[in-house]
């Protein structure tokens, strides 16, 4: 008896396991899109990647050296996106801690950010998804953006 429950508690444990699997490739697959999209000022794909009434923040400083919070458009963020530009807008992640609990999603994110080839800033990424019918779907983005103290890569 004691060799079936084990059996059967290692059987559910396997199945939960490559479930959270598939989400996690399922979750990071949407946000490679999203900056496959960017790098290719491909306004439709970036916009593909989004939930109805995402959220963009980013964290800084002022000129006056306090801390701010800005909010960006979705819409002016997709725009400047596939409006003709000159570089290439490159932001490379790498992917951190991935917690799911059913239909949420959150992803930490650190990342440096070039155009073309030229360094222009770093810091991290925080994702929030939710699992719509059509997939996985980005509802908040939150960064940090600076110039130095960046994490290795």
């Amino acid at each position: 008896m004691k060799k079936l429950t084990f059996f059967t508690a290692f059987i559910l444990y396997c199945n939960i396991s490559m479930a959270q699997q598939t989400e996690t490739a399922a979750i990071k697959q949407t946000i490679t899109k999203m900056f496959d999209a960017v790098r290719k000022g491909d306004s439709t794909a970036l916009r593909s990647t989004f939930a109805k009434g995402v959220i963009l923040h980013s964290i800084g400083e002022a000129k006056d050296g306090s801390v701010a919070m800005t909010l960006e458009s979705p819409e002016e963020f997709v725009k400047t996106v596939g409006t003709p530009h000159k570089g290439i807008y490159d932001e490379r992640i790498v992917f951190g801690d991935i917690k799911v609990d059913g239909k949420l999603a959150s992803v930490w994110a650190p990342y440096k950010f070039y155009v073309d080839d030229k360094f222009s800033h770093c810091g991290v990424d925080v994702f929030q998804l939710m699992k719509t019918s059509a997939g996985w779907k980005i509802i908040y983005i939150v960064d940090t953006r600076r110039k130095d103290g960046c994490v290795v890569m």
